[in-house]
């Protein structure tokens, strides 16, 4: 169980430090209002929605329950600094998850109770694609590392015919025989590899 552990939080906190990457480059360059192969997502909404979810991660591994924490991470948590605010709501998300014990407890989110070490393992997946969604918004490699390609799939593939009817993901994209982990993981999740926009175009 210790190794799973010591893998769990290695992942994690990988992800979110190559996300935190490309919001650096979002400063950078000001490409904030560029296109994300999300929906209605600029690369400044996709940003400010991965940090408010880092956010909820100490209080919810606190016992806090939803209703407890309300409308407090609602709207711009980016604020004028967003590089320093991800990296404020990364950190304490990592830490909060390292802590002893902490994956052995629960939490009350919004479909209910939850063991902690799935929670966390749900935030690494979530992390592991959206980094692919923004590398994309905002033109840097979206290759992404093979164990948290892997990792990822490994996750979400038992769950493959529920994924699309849950309203969070698209309808599921073919993927040719013998795609690689990182193109099955985008396919099942409803994203293009070949057409990541699908006929947007990033903003100037």
């Amino acid at each position: 169980m210790a190794e799973r552990t010591d893998t769990l939080l290695r992942l994690h906190a990988a992800a979110q430090d190559a996300f935190g990457r490309h919001v650096r480059r979002a400063a950078a360059d000001g490409s904030w209002q560029a296109a994300t192969p999300c929906t209605e997502w600029t690369v400044r909404d996709l940003a400010n929605h991965l940090a408010a979810e880092q956010l909820w991660v100490p209080p919810l591994l606190a016992g806090r329950t939803i209703a407890e924490i309300g409308d407090r991470f609602d709207g711009d948590v980016l604020g004028d600094d967003p590089p320093a605010s991800w990296a404020s709501a990364a950190a304490g998300a990592r830490a909060a998850f390292a802590a002893p014990g902490a994956l052995d407890g629960t939490v009350v989110l919004s479909y209910g109770e939850r063991p902690a070490r799935d929670y966390c393992s749900e935030m690494t997946v979530d992390a592991i694609v959206h980094t692919w969604d923004l590398a994309v918004g905002v033109g840097a490699d979206p290759a992404m590392d093979p164990e948290a390609a892997a990792f990822a799939l490994a996750a979400l593939a038992p769950y493959a015919d529920e994924l699309a009817s849950s309203g969070v993901f698209g309808p599921p994209v073919r993927v040719p025989d013998g795609a690689g982990d990182q193109a099955r993981l985008l396919g099942l999740t409803g994203r293009d590899a070949a057409d990541p926009l699908r006929g947007r175009h990033r903003a100037a």
